[in-house]
This record gives structure tokens, C-alpha cells and sequence, in this order.
């Protein structure tokens, strides 16, 4: 199997309960970032035994599926044991054995249409064999420019005029609905801040940016996927998580 299929394989044992092929793609060791979970193949293990018992069956409903290097990175929906939809961006890193070895991610709630009629999930689907390269170079220098803040007087250069999609929940496709978007919540008193981006992985014209900042406050995990067309940002999908407490972490390996 190709990392891709073994990642998608290692999701799927939530709908089937299959501990056995679970403990298989993963390396000793595991390591889990998700904070709500424990860490080491046990368990996982153990999360998708608890899943198999619950008495709605969990579905789970890959979109888009990337990888780079060592990593894969997935856009999924989950419905776990009947709790609702969430829209979430899974990493996996696999070892030099081809297992499993370490995973992050970000998880939202499934919501209505954005102002221009976009969903989380929907838009392009079709991944382009173009040099991923200067894909990260051009989302690395988007995120570092415009949403650190570094340089942000290059926020046009990074767009084809006003044409841009956009499927954050709140936001309307274009500058001009991004503008929108910012003028509102500075209207509110809340400051969307990147603090600092800790990876950026790309495939084809794609590129998924791992950040982590605040929002409204609150320390916040930023997963942000761009398409990227002939050197502009064409399409965005995204994930903002807020980082629970630390005195609720199921394990002490950190958000990133």
C-alpha cells in the first residue's frame, strides 16, 4: 500500500473496529497530538475498540488526501459514534518502516454555506501535477506576509484580482469578502492573530499551512489549505481549533 492508502486505512478502523489492522499500520512508539486522546498505539487501539462498542455507528468520509515526504495530510468528515459532523485536517508522519509513527490535527463542526454559498469541503477536487515547490513558496510567503503580519502591504500581489474562493464558514469568496470579514470582527474587538507557522506541506498545487496564534483571545491551532494557480492563491479551505486547557490534556506531546 501507498502511505496514502495506509492512512486511509488507519481511519477507516473507526468505522470497522479493526484493532488488529489498526496496531499494524502504526509504528511502537505512536505519538498523538490530538490532546483528547492518550498517547502509544494502545490507545488508539483502545479509541477505536470504545468507537466499535458505541451503540451509532462512527462514519467517516475522506475529501482530499495529499501527501509530502514522510507525510500525509487528509481533509476528512467524521461523525463519531453519532456526535455530529466535523470537518477535520489530519498529518500523519510515517517512519523509515513505513508505519505510522505520529499524528496531529484539527477538528470543526460541520456548518451551513459560507455568504457565497461554499461549504467546508466542496470546490476543486482535481490536484495538478505542478511543482509543489513553489507551491509551499508561495502559501509560506502568504501566510508570513499577510497573516503574521510580516509584510502586509503584498496581500494583493498573492490574489488574481478579486478572483478567490473562499470556503471559511464566514467569509465571502474574493478580497472584497475577506475585507468584509476583518472590518466585522474589528468592529467586535476580535483580532485573528498568527503567532507562528510550524509546518507547511504541499502536493501538486496545494499546500496546507500548520499555525498557531489566538483568536478572540484564545489559544488557537490554525490549519489553512490553499490551491494555488499560476502563482496566486485561488481557493482556501480551513480549520481553527481552539487549544483546550492544559489541565484536560490526555497526553503531554503538545498541540504541534
Amino acid at each position: 500500500m501507498t502511505n496514502i492508502e495506509k492512512a486511509l486505512e488507519l481511519i477507516n478502523t473507526f468505522t470497522t473496529g479493526d484493532t488488529t489492522k489498526a496496531k499494524e499500520l502504526l509504528a511502537e512508539g505512536y505519538i498523538q497530538h490530538n490532546l483528547a486522546y492518550g498517547t502509544g498505539v494502545a490507545a488508539f487501539a483502545g479509541s477505536v475498540e470504545y468507537l466499535a462498542s458505541a451503540p451509532v455507528k462512527t462514519t467517516v468520509n475522506n475529501i482530499r488526501a495529499f501527501e509530502d515526504g514522510d507525510k500525509v495530510f487528509l481533509q476528512t468528515v467524521y461523525n463519531f459514534a453519532g456526535a455530529g459532523e466535523q470537518v477535520a485536517f489530519d498529518i500523519f508522519r510515517f517512519d523509515e518502516n513505513g508505519k505510522i509513527a505520529e499524528h496531529w490535527d484539527n477538528l470543526a463542526a460541520k456548518a451551513e454555506a459560507n455568504p457565497s454559498g461554499h461549504t467546508q469541503i466542496d470546490g476543486t477536487l482535481t490536484k495538478k501535477d505542478v511543482d509543489k515547490e513553489q507551491t509551499r513558496q508561495v502559501v509560506s510567503n502568504f501566510v508570513g506576509d499577510v497573516l503574521r503580519g510580516e509584510n502586509p502591504g503584498n496581500l494583493t500581489s498573492y490574489f488574481n484580482g478579486d478572483n478567490y474562493i473562499q470556503h471559511n464558514t464566514e467569509i465571502a469568496d474574493g478580497l472584497t469578502g475577506l475585507g468584509a470579514a476583518l472590518e466585522a470582527m474589528a468592529k467586535q474587538s476580535i483580532q485573528m492573530v498568527y503567532d507562528k507557522t510550524h509546518f507547511v506541506l504541499a502536493d501538486g498545487d496545494y499546500a496546507l499551512a500548520v499555525s498557531e496564534g489566538t483568536f478572540g483571545g484564545a489559544h488557537t491551532s490554525y490549519y489553512d489549505l490553499f490551491r494555488v494557480e499560476d502563482g496566486k492563491i485561488a481557493e482556501h479551505w480551513d480549520v481553527m481549533e481552539t487549544i483546550a486547557d492544559p489541565s484536560t490534556h490526555q497526553n503531554q506531546n503538545g498541540k504541534f
